[in-house]
């Protein structure tokens, strides 16, 4: 009799700086974890910064949990926290269009 062995998942972990990208491989055994391939990725112990009870975790741009059980060819992404608001900045960035516009300079009326 053969031996069964468990079937491995390729899964790929992501994680994005400022400046540079890290995307690690893993082979995981079926049934793996999120938290498992992130451990699994070296990426944790690389960037203490990452806290598992503070960052946000996603499969594909979807956010999931820790405990989420993984298929084949996943891609785990950490996501950073937003250093601003998108929103806030949006708005800042359209009050200063109002403001440029209102005072874009001498027409040729007025010249």
């Amino acid at each position: 009799m053969g031996l069964i062995m468990a079937e491995l998942l390729n899964l790929e972990v992501c994680y994005a700086l400022a400046d540079t990208q890290l995307l690690v491989k893993v082979k995981l055994a079926e049934g793996a974890t999120l938290q498992q391939a992130l451990e699994a990725s070296g990426i944790l112990a690389k960037y203490p910064e990452i806290d598992l009870k503070k960052n946000k975790f996603g499969i594909f741009a979807k956010l999931s949990k820790l405990d989420t059980i993984l298929r084949d060819r996943d891609r785990v992404e950490i996501y950073r926290p937003l250093i601003a608001d998108p929103k806030e900045v949006r708005k800042q960035r359209a009050a200063e269009g109002k403001v440029m516009k209102k005072g874009a300079g001498e027409t040729d009326a007025e010249a």
